[in-house]
């Protein structure tokens, strides 16, 4: 794959996905219920995951899709507890 392509396409996104770092910064801590808080910490996690696997193809290390993988796993693990909590309002079983 052709080098300047990847390294032009980071230089284009990456100005997006600080905006929207930014953007799911401000709702994770003035949303006005807890579901739009988990729903701006999920989309900024699961933007990191889909960021490393584009690093990995830059920088042609692949333990970072290894790493990423696990982090959208963790993400959906966490989803499934907080979602129980927030049915339940108890944590367990």
């Amino acid at each position: 794959m052709d080098f300047s392509i990847i390294q032009s396409f980071i230089i284009y996104v990456l100005p997006i996905y600080m905006v929207a770092f930014v953007l799911y910064t401000i709702r994770a801590l003035k949303g006005p219920t807890i579901s739009d808080q988990v729903l701006a910490i999920d989309a900024m996690s699961y933007d990191l995951a889909a960021f490393l696997v584009v690093l990995s193809i830059f920088f042609k290390e692949p333990i970072l899709i290894g790493t990423a993988i696990v982090l959208a796993l963790w993400i959906y693990a966490l989803d499934i507890y907080i979602a129980k909590y927030l049915e339940k309002k108890e944590v367990g079983e």
